[in-house]
């Protein structure tokens, strides 16, 4: 294992580990965006391999916590922390640098005569468009499933089971998708499409093996905001750098679909498959800010499907409304 190597060495503060976790998701940017020249469509991409990559951390936070006994209310704020900030900070941050345009807001009427490149520019943006649509609609269901699964106050073993098929059947759709996809487009995967699969989850190993560590190292300190008593929050702003890294990377490189897809998709890991893994294996008590935070998730996917829908992405000005509705859940989360 990674972490007795370099403890081994004699390197065992936590900015060693944060820098190795940092490294290794840069290598997994890098090999992700070569998979878009090796047969994967930009929201498939968002959709179905970043997910897993930078979702992983929490669903192991999940196995972690219930091994060794922690409080399963940790892992819902884990979770409650990572899908609001997928949807309002890291969607809102590119939307103020760059803007979020999936489609253009000033493209032509369709009717209007253009080349065969711009045609086909235009048919992929509202096909991409639409793929974002259904993405979120499945973010609604979902939430929308669990609060009132959660309405007991508890989520029990048949909800977790429940929750865990719930998101099942819809990766189950989304690879069908992206090989209807591939056969229309007479794409195929070639050779270097798995080698790079195999790298990205090699990387992905090395980001939470690293972070395997600096959970259990939150989980020792006592005192202060960086301490156990913190770790549903802390854990959640840790797993999310790498949703971060996706975001502005993929802002910067003015692809709204994969960053509007690389966000949305991270979402389900969390809702509902880290939930439905937790209450299969202990089930759990539901705080009241739990559901007041799924409340939270249900208003931005509105908000995100308007913006869509009317203007074709995100301004500018919208991403800024995101990130003060973000501040204002972080204050009133730590606050209570």
């Amino acid at each position: 294992m990674l972490p007795p190597l370099i403890e081994s060495l004699g390197l065992t503060d936590p900015i060693v580990f944060l820098t190795l976790f940092l490294v290794a998701s840069l290598l997994m940017l890098w090999r992700l965006e070569a998979m878009l020249d090796h047969g994967l469509e930009g929201t498939a991409l968002g959709t179905l391999v970043m997910p897993y990559c930078s979702g992983l951390g929490n669903l192991l936070f999940v196995f972690i916590l219930t091994q060794h006994g922690g409080p399963g209310a940790d892992v819902l704020t884990n979770c409650l922390v990572n899908n609001v900030s997928n949807l309002t900070l890291l969607l809102g941050l590119p939307a103020v640098f760059w803007g979020l345009q999936v489609i253009s807001a000033t493209a032509g009427p369709r009717g209007k005569a253009r080349g065969k490149g711009a045609l086909a520019a235009a048919t992929g943006a509202e096909i991409n468009r639409l793929s974002l649509m259904l993405t979120l609609a499945a973010v609604l269901f979902f939430t929308g499933a669990t609060w009132l699964l959660a309405d007991d106050g508890q989520l029990s073993r048949t909800d977790g089971l429940l929750l865990i098929g719930l998101f099942l059947f819809w990766q189950t759709f989304q690879v069908f998708d992206v090989m209807k996809h591939n056969v229309r487009q007479k794409v195929s995967f070639g050779a270097m499409f798995y080698v790079d699969v195999v790298l990205v989850f090699v990387s992905a190993w090395l980001i939470y093996e690293t972070l395997d560590w600096l959970v259990q190292w939150i989980s020792a300190q006592k005192e202060g905001f960086v301490s156990a008593a913190n770790l549903g929050w802390l854990s959640g702003w840790l797993m999310v750098l790498p949703n971060a890294l996706l975001a502005l990377y993929w802002g910067l490189k003015r692809r709204a679909d994969v960053v509007y897809a690389s966000q949305v998709g991270d979402g389900h890991i969390c809702i509902p498959l880290c939930l439905g893994v937790l209450a299969v294996l202990s089930p759990v008590a539901v705080p009241v800010f739990f559901q007041t935070g799924l409340l939270v998730i249900i208003g931005a996917v509105v908000v995100h499907g308007a913006f869509l829908l009317i203007g074709g992405g995100l301004p500018r000005w919208g991403g800024a409304v995101l990130i003060a509705g973000y501040a204002g859940f972080v204050w009133a989360g730590l606050a209570g």
